[in-house]
């Protein structure tokens, strides 16, 4: 029998920077959620962690196309009545850039435990500044 089983443990952590300075917010998000689910590794499987981390830079000076800047809203609601709170893009990219990457990147994962786990190995940061120096991340221009 061949199993294509592989173990967690044995597999390194990676760590890749992107900048999303003057990138579509769509485009970018798409591609990040591909490469933290492992999607481009030959040794790909649906149900196991990559253990791929990236950092995202620059989260304030990202792009999005058409009216959406206006138009696109962002919803919440904290449970009680009349607790509905609904936030426009530019509001939201000014109060909280991170966020709306986040939210994209989130949406475009699987929705279980998994997703959960993958969606904590991504980091985002609105200027160029971040505290994983150490961990040698790789620079990558995504297409």
């Amino acid at each position: 029998m061949n199993k294509t089983y592989i173990k967690t443990q044995r597999k390194k952590h990676k760590w890749y920077l992107i900048d999303a300075k003057n990138r579509n917010l769509g485009r970018l998000s798409t591609r990040i959620a591909i490469l933290l689910k492992g999607k481009k590794s030959p040794e790909y499987v649906p149900y196991i962690n990559s253990n791929i981390h990236i950092i995202i830079i620059n989260s304030q000076f990202i792009n999005i196309t058409g009216k959406k800047k206006y138009q696109k809203m962002y919803k919440k609601h904290s449970g009680r009545p009349g607790g509905l709170t609904v936030e426009t893009f530019t509001t939201l990219n000014q109060r909280m850039p991170n966020k709306v990457v986040e939210h994209s990147v989130k949406g475009m994962l699987p929705k279980n435990a998994l997703g959960r786990q993958l969606f904590r190995q991504l980091k985002v940061y609105s200027n160029d500044i971040h505290p994983h120096r150490a961990q040698k991340p790789e620079t990558i221009t995504l297409y």
